[in-house]
């Protein structure tokens, strides 16, 4: 196998922002696209989480659109290269693999998805782009206004195509690619392919080299698989125990409302938590992303939007507290982990009544994990698959500031509204999920990130949000709640 960027055709330019961040080796994915993508042929990619997907798309991108030595500068509004991403956060993480890049190049960048003002976008793009990474709708929406046009498009790449499959983004994307031209190159990179996907490359791509780097389902080698069997009162202190541990942990559950009641309940025992799900601003998911990437936040607690595209270096544990429904969630929920040739570990939380479900998921899944049964926190096996000293430094205050954000907030959170540890030495009961919850609002000060949700009942939820959030933060203390094998209730 080729072992460096340089005999795969990346131009030097691109090989020193390569080697300035310590890239030296492609990853299999890359090494197998590469060839066939410098040259200009439509590729199919599949390669599983972690595995390097960014730049096998990114380099060939940028390197295509500067060879003919000549860069000119993109006209207003039409930009030269499109990336499609299905969620906001894999967006910019695009953006910020690609940009330096470009950069080196010579060529702007620029990000359009929802959930903020759409100004410096509009800006951006009638100051002349060359690469836009885009999330579907709010780039149709640019359109539509005819602040953007496809019109010059050269080549375009779908990001996760199956998840944009998923989230019901195909209809969306194929109108956006019916609008570049039909001469222009494509890439499609996702960690699975299956129908829908095959609907795109029929259509879209043209005797593209196709190139599979591992099976759709196999496991990272370097990633250990374990259920622990624990009775539904167990399952909470349990999980504060793993999460107690040194490291970064990412904690998933099936809904919203129950990803915010979990992260909730871990700040009021001491553990410094933040959530992601589709109830928080952007503004919100940013700043609570920032406090995971710093170290502010050890854990974060999710729900499947954070399975695809989320990268944070050194995540050493992922944790299913809610098994998820499907394979293909379990498979990309569990990519957290085990990045980039680190090691990882995944624990599935299994109650009775689950054991059929995640039995039947992890044979789909294609893995056989260890099952351990767990009869309290005390239980040396927790030990084994977290190790290290248990700390509870203090959960994050995110009390609300005014207007949810902000600086100079006020509120529980003092002068400025910002962000303060709380119940390091005395954590609140376990079961007062009703006390005001400590893991919501936002606020910077002194530049640290800052994050977490709307307060319950806020305008996006009302006070039907307000009982169930309740609900769900009762269940996470107790292992019962709206539902009783779950740590989530409500929608997801």
């Amino acid at each position: 196998m080729t072992s460096d960027f340089a005999d795969l055709g990346v131009p030097t330019v691109l090989l020193d922002v390569l080697a300035a961040d310590q890239i030296t080796v492609p990853t299999p994915i890359q090494a197998a696209t590469l060839p066939d993508s410098l040259k200009g042929r439509d590729v199919l990619g599949r390669g599983r989480t972690g595995s390097g997907k960014t730049y096998a798309f990114g380099l060939p991108l940028v390197a295509r659109l500067i060879a003919d030595g000549t860069p000119r500068r993109p006209a207003p509004k039409r930009p030269r290269a499109l990336v499609l991403a299905p969620t906001r956060e894999l967006a910019s993480q695009i953006a910020a693999t690609v940009a330096p890049l470009a950069k080196a190049a010579g060529l702007r960048t620029t990000t359009v998805f929802g959930g903020v003002g759409q100004g410096p976008q509009v800006n951006a793009l009638r100051d002349g782009v060359d690469i836009l990474i885009a999330c579907p709708g709010r780039l149709e929406d640019l359109i539509g206004q005819r602040h953007c046009s496809l019109a010059d498009v050269q080549i375009t790449v779908l990001d996760e195509a199956d998840h944009m499959a998923d989230l019901g983004f195909l209809p969306a994307v194929r109108r956006l690619l019916d609008q570049t031209p039909k001469g222009g190159q494509r890439m499609l990179f996702s960690a699975t392919l299956d129908n829908a996907i095959d609907v795109l490359v029929k259509r879209y791509l043209r005797a593209p080299a196709v190139h599979e780097a591992d099976s759709a389902q196999s496991p990272v080698a370097k990633m250990d698989h374990h259920v622990l069997h624990v009775e539904r009162e167990q399952r909470l202190p349990v999980l504060l125990d793993l999460v107690s541990a040194p490291g970064r942990t990412v904690v998933f559950t099936r809904t919203k409302h129950g990803a915010k009641a979990l992260a909730r309940q871990l700040n009021k025992n001491g553990v410094p938590a933040v959530d992601l799900h589709g109830n928080l601003s952007q503004g919100a998911r940013t700043r609570n992303m920032e406090a995971f990437h710093s170290g502010t936040a050890t854990t974060l607690v999710a729900t499947d939007i954070a399975a695809r595209g989320i990268h944070v270096d050194d995540v050493s544990l992922v944790v299913h507290a809610d098994p998820p429904a499907e394979h293909k969630a379990y498979l990309h929920r569990s990519g957290r982990t085990a990045r980039a040739g680190a090691a990882g570990t995944v624990i599935t939380l299994m109650t009775s009544e689950q054991r059929g479900d995640v039995r039947a998921l992890t044979r789909a899944a294609g893995i056989t994990p260890t099952t351990t049964r767990i009869a309290g926190s005390d239980h040396p096996m927790l030990q084994e698959l977290a190790p290290g000293e248990r700390t509870r430094p203090g959960g994050i205050d995110l009390t609300p500031a005014s207007n949810g954000g902000g600086n100079g907030g006020g509120g529980a959170a003092g002068n400025g509204g910002g962000r303060r540890r709380s119940g390091g030495k005395k954590p609140a009961a376990r079961n007062s999920a009703a006390a005001k919850p400590a893991g919501q609002g936002s606020g910077r000060r002194g530049g640290a990130p800052s994050g977490g949700a709307k307060p319950a009942g806020a305008k996006s939820g009302g006070n039907r949000n307000r009982s169930r959030s309740r609900g769900a933060g009762a269940g996470a203390a107790s292992g019962g709640g709206h539902s009783a094998a779950s740590f989530s209730s409500g929608r997801r």
